[in-house]
């Protein structure tokens, strides 16, 4: 969830545009849409050819890849052609802009932020009806993931590729510092035991240790403020300049720039892995990165509280598009049900990292072994019952991330007070509250 600042938030700074142009593309208007370009090989010529845009490169990307050509090698009817796109900011704004082409996927994965965007301008197909109709049911996906897309008692996301934060710790480093094997219980505590890891050296020059690198991100932040018991909105009431949003903010300013116990890395992960930083908050979908790639062992827990425990989710899911034919969208509804099969869903959680979607991939002989080998791993999926979904102004208002992730960075980097800075970033959100107020009324 560390992307650099120009993908992270290409959507955030561009998203009023995006909403404009996927307006009036949804199934009413938009029906029967073509399908990108595209190559099927010969021997899937007679097949209906499925187009899916993804966003993953690298790990993850390999691994989605496989999924799509087992699902072409268990079955003779459907062709899935799997397209990369780019980030999840980028595939939505290409998906936009393909629209006004008047083509488009059958298939998108959309981030927990983008989907809304495309709901919203009825772009998505509901799938009450397909799960109404075939062997796979709501109920069969992890509880409080499903219910995230979700809206007025349909669905519209499924899950997929979802992911939370989660503390990561140096067990060497803290072994050698007299620390318990185990993260702080509160953020306090982490404090109090700064002293002691900033004392311990590492690296062939002996640079002092940091106990803390700040990730930079509006998404870890969101756990942030309901850690110091406040919240970016209420609905669609603006708070994150008040209570605890303001006191979160203030305490990681004085951290970085009173206490100089954390600062803002270029690469928190790699400073991690090498033994820089002591701790990090990061994505549960890096953990399989993160252990490979660090010389010592790794530890996990859950997310310090402060006044109150507060873990978001976020990551990705599939929507159908609306604008694809009957017999498109019926084929693309088979593909959902084949990666959430349970050994399916267990197989691409062990290969890339990211959380079980299904109840029953978390019982399956893969996972089970995983849990065994990787007790961290374990952690990560124990404390997904305590998440929740994201303040609902940073998920429904355009250029919200961008917003937050502006006022963070006068926070962090420029030493700005944060009552000051989340008193404009509250202001800029309230307007944009008031331009999609009427819309998410009716959607949502």
């Amino acid at each position: 969830m560390t992307p650099s600042l120009n993908r992270r938030h290409f959507l955030g700074a561009t998203g009023a545009g995006l909403l404009a142009l996927a307006t009036g593309c949804g199934s009413g208007s938009g029906s029967g849409m073509a399908q990108p370009e595209g190559k099927v090989p010969a021997q899937y010529s007679k097949r209906q050819r499925v187009v899916i845009w993804y966003p993953w490169a690298a790990v993850p990307g390999e691994a989605f890849q496989r999924l799509v050509t087992a699902f072409n090698g268990a079955q003779n009817d459907i062709y899935v052609e799997a397209q990369y796109q780019g980030s999840y900011d980028e595939t939505a704004q290409k998906l936009a802009t393909a629209m006004q082409a008047r083509q488009l996927p059958d298939l998108c994965v959309f981030s927990d932020v983008t989907w809304n965007k495309f709901h919203l301008n009825d772009t998505l197909e509901p799938l009450g009806s397909y799960f109404s109709a075939g062997s796979l049911k709501p109920a069969e996906y992890v509880d409080q993931l499903i219910a995230e897309g979700t809206a007025k008692n349909e669905v519209w996301w499924v899950p997929f590729a979802r992911s939370t934060p989660i503390f990561y710790y140096n067990k060497d480093l803290f072994e050698a510092a007299g620390l318990p094997d185990r993260g702080p219980k509160t953020w306090s505590e982490l404090h109090e035991w700064s002293k002691a890891i900033t004392a311990q050296k590492v690296g062939g020059q002996n640079p002092k240790l940091t106990a803390y690198a700040q990730v930079d991100g509006d998404w870890q932040f969101q756990g942030t403020v309901w850690q110091w018991s406040g919240n970016y909105s209420k609905g669609l009431d603006v708070t994150i300049d008040t209570g605890g949003a303001v006191e979160a903010g203030e305490w990681q300013r004085k951290l970085i720039h009173d206490d100089k116990l954390a600062y803002m890395a270029q690469s928190p992960k790699l400073d991690f892995s090498n033994g820089l930083i002591a701790t990090l908050v990061e994505s549960t979908g890096a953990l399989t990165g993160i252990t490979k790639d660090s010389p010592f062992k790794v530890g996990t827990a859950y997310l310090p509280e402060e006044t109150a425990f507060g873990c978001p989710t976020g990551g990705g899911g599939l929507s159908i598009m609306a604008g694809a034919s009957k017999e498109r969208k019926q084929a693309a509804f088979e593909f959902l049900k084949f990666v959430a099969r349970a050994e399916n869903a267990a197989r691409w959680t062990v290969e890339t990292g990211y959380l079980p979607a299904t109840k029953a991939a978390m019982e399956t002989p893969d996972m089970r072994k995983l849990f065994d080998e990787n007790p961290n791993f374990k952690k990560a999926v124990d404390q997904l019952p305590r998440t929740k979904a994201q303040d609902p102004v940073r998920l429904l208002v355009p250029n919200a991330n961008r917003a937050i992730y502006g006022g963070l960075q006068k926070i962090y980097a420029d030493n700005q007070p944060a009552e000051a800075v989340f008193k404009a970033v509250g202001a800029e959100l309230r307007k944009g509250v008031e331009s999609i107020r009427k819309t998410v009324e009716k959607h949502m």
